[in-house]
Parts: structure tokens; sequence; C-alpha cells
């Protein structure tokens, strides 16, 4: 198991710096809301790793991809959930409230909800939760990449789960450096003109993925 584990660790760490829509969740979040919000969000992301392993490893993801009924079902959730986010995006970009004078823009809602908005840790989560639960092709990797690194004399549930885990304490790193990066730099960031630039450019990100999913037949 230990070089299965090994060999898994190489192919996680492309999967996990490739961009995506969790990494976008990650930065806008930090952005918006902070760096605990950032590392919120990235835990939310975590979470929905988790459970589409557990459903590779109960052998739900298979019937995703054998299923064209369920699979177009995700596909369309997730296009209309990534979508939402970003004419929100663009919806706050439009509507934002300038901030006073020598002060920086502070916005502390989450992802998807009104500028002013507080801070509400589940809210947060939950929008990394989703966001990752949402793309199927989440669950199409998994269904296809770990059963090849989970060797045949070991529980499946277990190895798999291990293996989930690897793929999240990469995650866990990459969304740290994400979020020390944008922490770093939301002084400038916060500032009216360049958060509706940043608004707006996330926004048509979280477009794009949307349309790029729905066309995409899997």
């Amino acid at each position: 198991m230990l070089a299965s584990a090994l060999a898994f660790t190489l192919v996680a760490l492309i999967l996990t710096v490739s961009p995506g829509p969790d990494t976008v969740i990650v930065l806008r979040t930090t952005v918006s809301s902070g760096r605990r919000a950032g590392f919120l969000a990235g835990l939310g992301v975590n979470l929905g790793c988790y459970a589409w392993g557990i459903a590779t490893a109960l052998g739900l993801t298979a019937l995703l991809a054998a299923s064209d009924v369920a699979y177009t079902t995700v596909r369309i959730a997730g296009v209309a959930y990534l979508v939402w986010l970003g004419v929100r995006a663009l919806w706050n970009a439009r509507h934002a409230v300038p901030a006073g004078p020598g002060e920086p823009a502070e916005v502390t809602g989450a992802p998807g909800e009104p500028s002013g908005a507080p801070v509400r840790a589940l809210a947060i989560m939950r929008t990394g939760f989703v966001t990752n639960l949402l793309n199927p092709k989440v669950g199409v990797i998994y269904m296809t990449l770990l059963p090849q690194f989970v060797p045949s004399d070991v529980p499946v549930l277990p190895a798999t789960l291990l293996l989930v885990t690897i793929h999240n304490l990469l995650g866990a790193a990459w969304f740290g450096l994400v979020v020390l990066a944008a922490s770093l730099m939301r002084r400038g960031l916060t500032r009216p003109s360049v958060r509706r630039r940043m608004e707006q450019l996330t926004g048509l990100v979280f477009i794009g993925f949307g349309l790029r999913l729905a066309v995409d037949a899997g």
C-alpha cells in the first residue's frame, strides 16, 4: 500500500495544482472575506472530496459514469451553480458600495452572498463543498483513478479514504499558498476600483467554467 500511496501522491499533486473552480472559490473568498474565510472555503472543498471518495468506494461514482441521466443531472446542477456564482459576482461588482476616503473596501460576504452580508462559517464551507460536489468531473476522475491505486489485498473503503486524505493534504497545502498570497495582496485588491475588476473577472471565470462543463459531454 505504501508504494501505491507514493505513486498516487505524484498524480494527485498534478491534479491539485491544475486550475479549476475549487481554487477560484478559495481565492475569491480570501480576497472578499479574509484569510479565515479562505481556509473555510478550502475545508468545504476537502469535505466534498471525501464525499466523492466515499461514493467511489461504494461504487456510486461508477453509476454516475455509466448513467447518462445521472451524469447529466449532476452536470446541469453544476453548470447552474457555477453560472449563478458568476452572475452574483458580476452583480456584486456592479453594485459594490464605494469605501470612504482613504479606506480599503471591505467585503465580508461569502461568495454568492451580497457583499454586506456577515461572514458565516457554515455558509462559506457550504459554498466550497457544493462547488466541489456539483462538479461531476471530480467523481469521474476519482472513479477512474483511485481504484488503480488500491491493492487487491486491502479493504477498499479504508484504502480509498487514505488516498483521498493524501489528495486533501496536498489540497490543503495548495489552498494555504493561495490564501497566503491572496491575503498579502488583499489591501490592494480590496480598493473599490480593483475590487470591482476582481469581482468581474471572477464572475467571468465562474461562468466560463460553467459553460465548459455544459458543453463537455464527459
